[in-house]
């Protein structure tokens, strides 16, 4: 997939003291050390824009001063920086990306640079050029990882010419400067799941939602081509599940008067007849906006906006096509709106919010670590994140309810395409076991999210515009989830590896899953007769990672849902901010000093593995031989909480030996939920 050019010069230690970024160089002898020919392992594709020699990375929040020597590279799609430091993999095991090496960062991931002069930072501007000297760079990317550099050894201009490069590299102003334009690798169009074999649906045409729709046994709704060309919205899929009773003309009529076009949108639906619907506010701004007096006998007057006697035509379309969501009920009862608008976060507010919280979990250095460390409560309380989580999964505890008790529920908000996102898939996960599973996890993202149209490129900031609003809305999401996985361990397929792999995967700029706005730039992106975009999903693990690390995806405790989950009510979700917690995986795994040896949920879930395996083994009735033996349980001492985002001397044969042991078991096991052993079977299972 790659090639890799390396200097056959290798050194005998690659680290170097340090005081600061204003010491003096270092004496000639110690000059010769660093590695004067490194080049980076490329895609095909990929080019190289801009080098530094003899660069120093310095170690991550740590009391030991000391850094790391090699050459930094800034090319098409990555900044990467090669050391000639070797290890051994089978001793250091860690999850690797097929695309990514340990020391790069792809650069839809860079969020701020800054500048160190001396004691202090200075951030610079995308996009413009830096005249003076550069000694040291600051490099903040969006999933909290930091690195830093000096460049006091370098030959003069090398950091200048490398911070220029990087400053208009990893901020374009056009969405075809994205590596996923230049990437020239062949892909087949085939999903490579290394786990369940089966695709994940992409709703790009009728034949998915048509699926889901059967699936659900939804009725009272049916599937349209409206939006054939995007004629009606250009955020929505061309094919659209609305209401019956709802003639297209009447909805071409009602788009007009709902911001973004987008009136009531089916998402979901349960046997008894309950749907959940997403639609987003009236327009405001409407030239044909007038007073329209209503009299009594009217369908319109049973619907649940009647504010006044005396609405605007906007109101009146919106009651309309509330009326047309009650008649798609079996019982005819009244949709339950829910105004998100009233309690959830604007992107405006979340944005602030990850920025308190970044700086929190992303300290640059141990000074400023233990500063927050004494007051950590206070300034995770001060960023208001877990606050935000907290309202998210209360509203989608809500609208399960409403669902469960058969009322039809219609999420409103804005635009009707982020905080709805947010609820509507939360709301589905906790009534809809499917939804709990790897594939229905995808399924959902790719209907609700990526073609129901979140605005990723805009709010992942893939293309640089200062008018535009970013805000990690899908990290919102996904940490709502892990909140689900704490609290009900035995009820998701996924881990919270999965999760974590998941956000990492939303900056790199190959898989057009994250790459776009919605579904009329992602169509106009393949047929452009200049340059066609290869489309990739992320979906397709195995462009990534080996098919150990992807077993890591998997939980050893799920428990397969009853046949018939409909009539189960939804998770019992608890919502207070008392009962959440931070997703120290995600956020603090680039910190070494926070990672525990031997402790955390790792070991928890090496072990489950480990038992699952050799229950399955007994079950099958198959010999183990002495080279599939896993290594002694107390030998898990050696690995850390952060695993497998972290590298720790030793731990790497434990790791790879538990992990040959258990993955062909899983994954032979997740071909069918027939094969899954019940949570309860590790406590009953025979000595």
């Amino acid at each position: 997939m790659f090639f890799s050019k390396m200097s056959d010069k290798r050194l005998t230690n690659s680290f170097k003291s340090y005081v600061g970024f204003d010491d003096e160089p270092l004496n000639n002898s110690a000059e010769e050390s660093f590695s004067e020919q490194l080049a980076p392992r490329c895609l095909p594709g990929e080019m190289v824009i801009a080098e530094a020699t003899h660069v120093l990375l310095f170690s991550p929040v740590s009391e030991h001063k000391r850094g790391k020597s090699g050459s930094l590279i800034v090319t098409n799609f990555k900044l990467s920086f090669v050391t000639t430091e070797e290890y051994d993999k089978d001793e250091m095991y860690c999850q690797e990306n097929l695309l990514l090496g340990e020391y790069d960062i792809c650069l839809s991931n860079v969020d701020a640079l800054y500048l160190h002069v001396g004691d202090k930072k200075r951030s610079l501007l995308p996009g413009k050029n830096v005249s003076e000297k550069v000694k040291g760079l600051v490099v903040v990317c969006k999933n909290m990882r930091v690195m830093t550099f000096s460049f006091k050894f370098s030959p003069l201009g090398h950091g200048r010419n490398l911070t220029n490069a990087l400053l208009h590299h990893a901020f374009p102003k056009r969405h075809q400067l994205l590596f996923a334009y230049d990437f020239r690798e062949p892909y087949d169009d085939f999903q490579r799941d290394l786990f369940l074999r089966f695709p994940t649906p992409m709703f790009h045409d009728p034949g998915d939602w048509g699926q889901e729709l059967a699936r659900t046994g939804g009725i009272g709704w049916r599937l349209t081509s409206i939006n054939k060309e995007f004629k009606m919205a250009a955020s929505l899929p061309e094919w659209i599940v609305v209401p019956s009773s709802a003639s297209d003309p009447q909805l071409l009529e009602a788009a007009r008067h709902f911001r973004g076009g987008r009136p009531p949108l089916w998402c979901w639906s349960s046997p008894r007849g309950a749907a959940l619907v997403r639609m987003s506010d009236i327009q405001p701004f409407l030239t044909d906006r007038r007073s329209v007096v209503v009299t009594g006998g009217s369908d319109i007057l049973n619907s649940f906006r009647p504010d006044t006697a005396s609405w605007t035509l906007p109101r009146v379309k919106e009651n309309t096509m509330l009326e047309t969501v009650r008649k798609s009920h079996p019982r005819l009862a009244q949709p339950k709106v829910m105004e998100l608008n009233k309690d959830v976060p604007s992107p405006r507010e979340l944005q602030v919010s990850f920025v308190k919280l970044r700086d929190l979990c992303a300290p640059e250095s141990i000074r400023q670590f233990w500063a927050q460390d004494n007051h950590f409560l206070s300034i995770l309380e001060g960023s208001r994140w877990l606050h935000y989580v907290s309202i998210c999964l209360a509203k989608a505890h809500e609208a399960a309810l409403g669902l469960h008790n058969d009322f039809t529920v219609v999420l409103q908000e804005g635009d009707g395409y982020d905080m709805c996102c947010v609820v509507a898939s939360l709301a589905q996960i906790l009534i809809d076991p499917h939804y709990r599973t790897i594939i229905g996890f995808q399924s959902l993202v790719q209907k609700e999210w990526v073609a129901l149209g979140h605005p990723f490129c805009t709010r992942l900031g893939h293309v640089y515009n200062m008018e535009t609003q970013e805000a990690p809305v899908f990290l919102l999401f996904l940490d709502c989830v892990w909140q689900l996985l704490e609290q009900f361990p035995g009820e998701f397929q996924f881990t919270e590896t999965y999760l974590t792999t998941l956000w990492d995967s939303a900056h790199i700029s190959v898989f057009e899953t994250f790459l776009f706005d919605c579904e009329r730039d992602r169509k106009l992106a393949m047929s452009d007769p200049n340059n066609p975009l290869t489309i990739r999903p992320v979906w397709d693990w195995g462009e990534q990672f080996s098919e150990r690390d992807v077993s890591l995806f998997s939980n050893p405790l799920y428990t397969p849902p009853p046949p018939s989950p409909y009539s189960l009510p939804p998770l019992q979700v608890q919502t207070g901010v008392s009962s959440l917690q931070i997703w120290s995986q995600c956020y603090f795994r680039f910190i070494p000093s926070m990672e525990i040896i031997g402790g955390g949920k790792p070991q928890v879930d090496l072990n489950c593995r480990l038992l699952v395996s050799q229950i399955d083994q007994l079950d099958r009735g198959i010999p183990s031989s002495p080279s599939q033996l896993p290594p002694p349980l107390e030998s898990l001492s050696k690995i850390g909480s952060f695993f497998p985002f972290s590298r720790r001397a030793n731990a790497g044969p434990v790791a790879a030996a538990l992990l040959s042991v258990s993955s062909l078991t899983l994954n032979t096991s997740f071909l069918s939920s027939e094969g899954m052993l019940d949570s309860q079977s590790i406590l009953n299972a025979p000595d």
